[in-house]
């Protein structure tokens, strides 16, 4: 059952130009992180290594934006084509339905988010290092593709709100300038928490208001927190 379901989305985001095109946006993430940034630091436009946890921020947190997008569009277009309340007169319950997908995203966005953080090779990341901010990152995926399906009933409304949403990615990037308790203004947004991460192992414990473990595991709880609030509001406003 759900290899068909996977074989169904595959068709879909391939053969819809958009969601194709952001499935392989992070491969250009990954170039220009590689190739263009150590390009522009050796012609000393910046310190490549002074920035490096605010480079590698920016990356790790726009992956999962894409994804959220792929499965909010995904979900518009099921909405469009009433594929949602079919599914509800078949033997699979929504909430199966919806977590498929859920999970096919996270695991998607953790994958390419790895992946870039991997290949642009700035800040001396371990391997380590590079699994658990992307789990921690991935885990905003899902909420920015409900919330876009909570706040849109069409593509059009769901661009609208994409890129209102994109605006929040500033904080935890502004968040990245301050190391005192004035970030904490900024934690309200989900990608703040995995940015911090970043920037305690690139820039060492020593210079940030919390742990490393501190920032993980609230980011944790706060990310699932987030999207457990997300499902729901989904839910109720789309009335499944």
């Amino acid at each position: 059952m759900y290899t068909a379901f996977l074989q169904s989305e595959v068709k879909k985001w391939t053969r819809d130009p958009m969601m194709f095109f952001m499935l392989v946006y992070p491969l250009v993430f990954g170039a220009i992180g590689r190739y263009l940034l150590p390009w522009l630091a050796e012609g000393g436009t910046f310190n490549l290594d002074f920035y490096a946890d605010l480079v590698l921020a920016v990356l790790a947190l726009m992956v999962p934006v894409i994804f959220g997008a792929v499965l909010a569009f995904s979900i518009l277009d099921d909405r469009d084509d009433h594929v949602l309340m079919s599914v509800k007169v078949t033997p699979l319950s929504i909430n199966q339905f919806l977590s498929f997908r859920v999970a096919l995203v996270f695991a998607l966005s953790f994958v390419a988010c790895a992946f870039v953080m991997w290949f642009v090779d700035v800040g001396d990341l371990t391997l380590g290092n590079i699994l658990a901010v992307s789990f921690l990152a991935s885990l905003t995926a899902p909420m920015y593709g409900l919330v876009i399906n909570a706040l849109a009933s069409n593509k059009i409304e769901g661009f609208a709100v994409m890129k209102g949403l994109g605006m929040v990615m500033l904080f935890p990037i502004i968040a990245l300038f301050f190391f005192d308790y004035k970030e904490i203004f900024f934690a309200i947004a989900p990608g703040f928490w995995p940015a911090k991460v970043i920037s305690a192992i690139v820039r060492g414990e020593e210079f940030m208001f919390l742990t490393y473990n501190l920032y993980y595991f609230i980011g944790i709880v706060y990310a699932l927190f987030i999207n457990f609030l997300a499902y729901n509001y989904f839910l109720k406003r789309t009335r499944i």
